[in-house]
């Protein structure tokens, strides 16, 4: 029994890798990803989801919601008000109170509009939705997310999807020294030693899309990424020895005879 579980809003998780939906070569290799992954938690976006006509296909169809929360997102929203009123058709189609909030601020770099986020973020919460916001890696407007009743605060690595892992890590560091609410590095990670190393700088979990859905092999990767979350959490139990200068032999010579 996993022990070391995820607690976000008094909802207990099992794994501590979130995944995503999009970007896979078919919805059959996505439901093969997703069981290899170990996670029990995937985003969807609201936008690629026909919740007006439930009885036609949709990706929905290939997500156990027996073992996997899902989290909507609003991927492709500009403007505060955009992403309240798509986090509120999610609820009222009957997917979660629960949203994943984007609100992106420069289509080139992807980066999230903190003003406009923090905006939606304030409304949210009031009318009783569990939030986790998407942000850039700065520890100050993080703090403003959590006082604004964040459940989560989800700071990125590096830009959506270009696999570059974590470029700041000390801000990553700084946001999980004062957050009160869980930190969950979102977007950059590119291969499973970032996953790793995200978890080792203290994250409490790590979402991801890009990196399991465009690999060459997703379900490999997929599995690769549950084993290095897992490893990069432990280690950062177990506490890494101090780094040094010099060398320091692994016997020490000290009480050796004929010294």
């Amino acid at each position: 029994m996993n022990t070391d579980t995820l607690l976000i809003a008094g909802k207990t998780f099992q794994s501590r890798l979130i995944i995503g939906t999009g970007k896979y070569p078919s919805n059959a290799v996505m439901a093969k990803a997703h069981e290899a992954s170990g996670a029990d938690m995937v985003t969807v976006a609201v936008r690629r989801v026909n919740i007006s006509d439930r009885s036609k296909e949709s990706l929905l169809d290939y997500i156990d919601t027996s073992k996997m929360f899902i989290l909507p997102n609003t991927a492709g929203c500009y403007t505060a008000d955009e992403a309240v009123r798509t986090a509120r058709l999610a609820r009222e189609a009957g997917l979660s109170n629960w949203v994943k909030l984007e609100v992106i601020g420069d289509e080139r770099t992807l980066f999230p509009d903190n003003e406009q986020l923090i905006e939606a973020t304030r409304v949210l919460v009031k009318e009783g939705f569990v939030v986790l916001p998407y942000t850039t890696d700065d520890p100050v407007v993080c703090r403003k997310l959590e006082d604004a009743g964040a459940a989560a605060v989800m700071p990125l690595g590096a830009p959506i999807g270009s696999g570059l892992g974590i470029q700041n890590p000390n801000n990553i560091r700084i946001i999980r020294e004062f957050s009160r609410v869980p930190v969950i590095v979102d977007a950059g990670v590119g291969t499973a030693s970032d996953a790793t190393f995200a978890m080792e700088l203290g994250a409490d979990a790590v979402l991801m899309n890009t990196a399991i859905a465009g690999a060459q092999d997703p379900v490999a990767m997929a599995e690769a990424m549950k084993l290095a979350v897992r490893s990069g959490r432990l280690a950062h139990l177990a506490g890494r020895i101090p780094r040094k200068l010099y060398a320091t032999a692994s016997s020490p010579v000290e009480g050796l005879v004929g010294r």
